[in-house]
């Protein structure tokens, strides 16, 4: 049974069918309860569960850290993006790991950005170090992947389109809501990987709504390439892609075909300017929620609740 863990700006807590449970350990870090699951396994007959609405939660994963994402990695969205799943390369950017915010937090859009878009992702928290050049097995998945969390890869994509700028785009102040929950997979558990769903609402509506086996690269070939160039170590936290219904989507075919004729500052110029025609993105109060759990609820990460809120 997997172990969901909490975190507030003075502890680790355990979440149990009646509340929540202090986990009694020194660790300040993702890494540092990591490396304390005993702490955690004993946080199970711990006594004196208090309600979990009565905790202030914040990012269960720790920054500094690593945060690599992968690029166009579910089926449904590579399509909406115009592309041909089955030739879609194995691809990573990174964000810097200061866009990290809790699962309650407001989403703050700066002033200078127009295009707001949001994509709910698997979060897999490494949990050893992993030097460049190890070999990962089938068997080593669930020692490498430690645990998994909810995320939403929030995007400016009036700057990332243009510029090919992902960096810059997806790595401002609240733009990786992480959590509520970093949940430990118990023996067996990540076999179920595929049967996570994915969903995301905004105002309500549903905008995602998705299994991860809908995913191109699973975890282990993700991870196997990954580690052919960048090293990893424990708390580092690595976003798996997300399905169709983004904001986002590519133009007609004809009209892609016709802005390839045009010089770039003119074809960015028109496509932006339809954008900003979308009312899917994001707007100054839009609720957002997102939640990953398989269909019967046994493994289960829990729901995001934030608010856009936009700078003057």
């Amino acid at each position: 049974m997997s172990l969901p863990v909490l975190r507030t700006a003075d502890a680790w807590w355990l979440r149990r069918t009646d509340g929540a449970v202090r986990i009694a350990t020194d660790a300040t870090t993702t890494a540092g309860l990591l490396a304390d699951r005993a702490a955690v396994l004993a946080a199970r007959q711990a006594p004196d569960p208090v309600p979990v609405e009565r905790l202030a939660l914040i990012a269960p994963v720790t920054a500094p850290c690593r945060v690599v994402a992968q690029m166009a990695n579910y089926a449904s969205h590579a399509e909406d993006a115009g592309m041909n799943p089955a030739a879609v390369p194995l691809t990573f950017f990174r964000k810097s790991s200061g866009s990290l915010s809790g699962p309650h937090d407001d989403i703050v859009r700066p002033a200078h950005v127009t295009l707001l878009d949001h994509e709910v992702e698997i979060g897999l928290v490494i949990g050893r170090d992993v030097p460049v050049g190890t070999t990962i097995t089938e068997t080593d998945l669930p020692d490498v992947v430690a645990a998994l969390v909810v995320t939403n890869d929030v995007s400016a994509r009036d700057l990332q389109l243009p510029k090919t700028q992902f960096y810059e785009s997806k790595s401002y102040r609240t733009f990786t809501p992480v959590g509520p929950a970093l949940v430990l997979l118990e023996d067996g558990e990540f076999e179920r990987f595929a049967e996570l769903r994915l969903r995301l609402w905004v105002n309500g509506e549903i905008r995602q709504d998705e299994l991860a086996a809908d995913m191109i690269h699973r975890p282990l070939a993700a991870l196997r390439e990954l580690t052919r160039f960048q090293d990893l170590s424990p708390g580092d936290l690595v976003l798996t892609g997300t399905p169709a219904g983004t904001a986002l989507s590519a133009p007609p075919k004809p009209v892609e075909l016709i802005g390839a004729l045009l010089p770039p500052a003119l074809k960015w110029r028109i496509f932006l300017g339809k954008q900003a025609k979308n009312p899917r993105y994001l707007q100054d109060g839009d609720l957002v929620e997102a939640a990953i759990a398989t269909d019967d609820g046994a493994i289960d990460l829990g729901a995001q609740h934030t608010s856009v809120r936009w700078t003057a």
